[in-house]
């Protein structure tokens, strides 16, 4: 609790030790398991000084490979440098903090902070979903392993570190099974990547038993994207930078996500599945309903009867959430639109795009959002979301 509130972290985020997938993957899979491997500088030395000075003379850090590829896509050398330099000085603001990959790490954190709960959600593990091809069963393997570590890591403080386990949809097959097991080892929530796999959007019928069973079992859904897919991702096909595709990816994959759970009639059929949208704030969402319903839907009801049988911000509106971004602008205006009911808060804890201050950037919306609208995006509605009670 900080300042009177108490605060749900709704969107935070563990650094996997990269022996976990050789600790939980079966004997039979564990020569699949991920590895780190060192890409060369890419630039010539008096190139790296020249742009970078004293940093250029440092060695690149092994990027994490998978049988051979690399995870991350499109990652140059000059990319994978500027990564690793916002990585170091994170890591030493953070340097009380001790291995970030220990759950002491994040406790004391959200005890400088003032957060009361966190739900945790992967890093490399994410990112290894958004590479393709890769062999369904082993996708499956490798989302299954990430669940039960990620279980015995928040055994170490159950009602402060809860947990999301992460959902592969390269075999829709193993979604269902996979979900019963993350169910019985106490999850609530699960996340899915927002990007086609084979072909197939989330609003796919190929989804359907899945999305079918979430509902019925009140499984939050989380949809958060991840940069440097080799699956299809916006912006991919035109630009290399990751300047460009971090900037596309998050909030152009969310609408596209969102379109897809509408279009395809997810959402028209299970009214009880909760879904939010994370990590690309709500400025876009304001916009894309309005779009959806005025210039989309009232000339083209007909054409996505009956799956679609109401304005799509309704949709949104009865069963969908959005994280926000304390210091985007227009919050004031943006929130009470889309309901003071849909909004919720995350740190990003502890990746680079996100740094210390976050919920104090948070609180500092008091001066902007009336009545009781900051109490409910720091806990209420993540709370409802995630089916936290108390």
């Amino acid at each position: 609790m900080r300042d009177g509130y108490r605060i749900l972290d709704a969107d935070r985020h563990v650094i996997e030790p990269l022996d976990l997938w050789k600790a939980h993957l079966e004997p039979e899979l564990r020569a699949h398991a991920p590895y780190l491997a060192y890409a060369g500088e890419g630039e010539p030395l008096a190139d790296r000084v020249a742009h970078l000075g004293p940093e250029g003379l440092l060695r690149l850090p092994p990027q994490p490979m998978v049988d051979g590829r690399p995870v991350h896509h499109r990652m140059s050398a000059r990319t994978w440098r500027a990564i690793a330099a916002a990585g170091r000085r994170r890591l030493g603001a953070l340097a009380s903090l001790g291995p970030l990959e220990q759950p002491r790490a994040q406790l004391d954190d959200m005890d400088r902070e003032g957060i009361d709960v966190a739900f945790l959600y992967p890093t490399l593990a994410l990112a290894i979903l958004g590479m393709t091809p890769l062999e369904p069963a082993l996708a499956s393997a490798l989302a299954s392993a990430y669940n039960t570590w990620l279980r015995g890591f928040c055994d170490h403080d159950p009602s402060r570190l809860r947990g999301v386990a992460l959902m592969s949809p390269h075999d829709p097959a193993q979604m269902v099974p996979e979900l019963a097991r993350a169910a019985a080892l106490g999850f609530r929530a699960v996340v899915l990547r927002p990007n086609p796999v084979a072909g197939r959007t989330l609003g796919d019928p190929a989804y359907e038993a899945f999305w079918a069973e979430c509902e019925r079992r009140s499984i939050a859904v989380a949809i958060h994207e991840g940069t440097h897919a080799s699956l299809p991702a916006a912006g991919a096909d035109r630009f290399r930078s990751r300047f460009a595709l971090h900037a596309c990816s998050h909030p152009m994959e969310q609408m596209m996500a969102l379109l897809a759970l509408i279009e395809g009639g997810v959402l028209d059929r299970h009214p009880g599945l909760r879904v939010a949208f994370l990590e690309a704030g709500c400025g876009w969402l304001p916009y894309w309903l309005w779009r959806l319903d005025e210039i989309e839907y009232r000339g083209l009801a007909e054409e996505v009867a009956p799956h679609v049988r109401r304005e799509p911000s309704a949709y949104f509106r009865r069963q969908c959430f959005i994280e926000i971004e304390p210091d985007e602008p227009c919050l004031e205006q943006a929130i009470p639109w889309l309901g003071e009911d849909r909004a919720i808060f995350g740190t990003d804890f502890p990746h680079i795009d996100h740094d210390a201050g976050m919920v104090e950037r948070a609180l500092a919306l008091r001066r902007k959002l009336p009545g009781e609208s900051l109490r409910k995006i720091l806990w209420d509605n993540a709370a409802s979301f995630y089916g936290v009670e108390g």
